[in-house]
């Protein structure tokens, strides 16, 4: 075991003659990570390996110092994922499908109430998930990802669909959590990034183009807001930019 919470070295991913990920390396541990880049950055490819749903090329994935390669189920067991879209099975209810996704990771059933507060979702959970609103759905999906209480969340776009008094909610939670928990968003929203995240990391093509604080980020690719930042790194204005802040 380590203090480190998540260690990647040196990850490649290809998809015929796509790369995806190409020999991308960072650590992090505790606080809240945003991961952004434009479409096509390798930023759901990243996220889907360290979950474990795709098997790297090449490098080496640690969680909590258990490599995933060599130790999947206790690497795994570490991890809480929110996916991009919907949560699966859209005909069971609410309250079935963290029933189930609980059970099959040991929870208690006591934390399924405690999770559906969290997330402000227990007034649907005996409502099927396909006729939630599409906030409802991504909130339902961010529950399940709670329920083990995992010290590695990873959560793909979790305010997409949310209104504003919903969104607001879950970055405070987010933040809150960031505390005792590794957070790694992949996000498209650049003013949450700038709300909620310690650390930033622009990945595009497959490669990570800066990796440090707002303020570093800001500094190391002379601009003035992220925006402007995001335009120089992802459309090859300035050379690739690294600045590991969490060492």
């Amino acid at each position: 075991m380590t203090d480190t919470t998540l260690e990647i070295t040196n990850l490649c991913k290809t998809f015929g003659a796509t790369v995806a990920v190409n020999n991308v390396s960072f650590r992090a541990d505790c606080g809240v990570i945003a991961l952004l880049g434009p479409n096509g950055a390798g930023k759901s490819t990243l996220m889907n390996m360290l979950a474990g749903y795709l098997a790297p090329d090449a490098g080496n994935i640690k969680i909590c110092g258990f490599d995933i390669a060599v130790a999947p189920l206790q690497s795994k067991t570490a991890v809480g994922f929110l996916p991009e879209g919907s949560p699966l099975y859209p005909d069971m209810s609410v309250r079935a499908f963290l029933r189930y996704i609980g059970a099959l990771r040991g929870v208690v059933p006591a934390r399924l109430d405690e999770v559906a507060s969290l997330a402000q979702i227990t007034n649907v959970l005996n409502q099927k998930i396909e006729t939630l609103s599409k906030g409802y759905q991504r909130r339902v999906g961010f529950a399940q990802s709670l329920l083990s209480d995992p010290p590695l969340l990873l959560l793909d776009e979790p305010t997409d669909g949310l209104d504003p008094n919903q969104k607001e909610h879950i970055q405070k939670l987010i933040c809150e959590m960031g505390k005792t928990k590794t957070i790694l968003i992949s996000t498209h929203l650049l003013d949450e990034a700038e709300t909620i995240a310690d650390r930033i990391i622009v990945m595009d093509k497959g490669t990570i183009k800066a990796d440090g604080t707002l303020t570093a980020v800001l500094h190391k690719s002379r601009a003035a807001t992220l925006p402007d930042a995001f335009r120089k790194l992802t459309i090859g204005e300035t050379a690739d930019i690294r600045e590991t802040c969490h060492e």
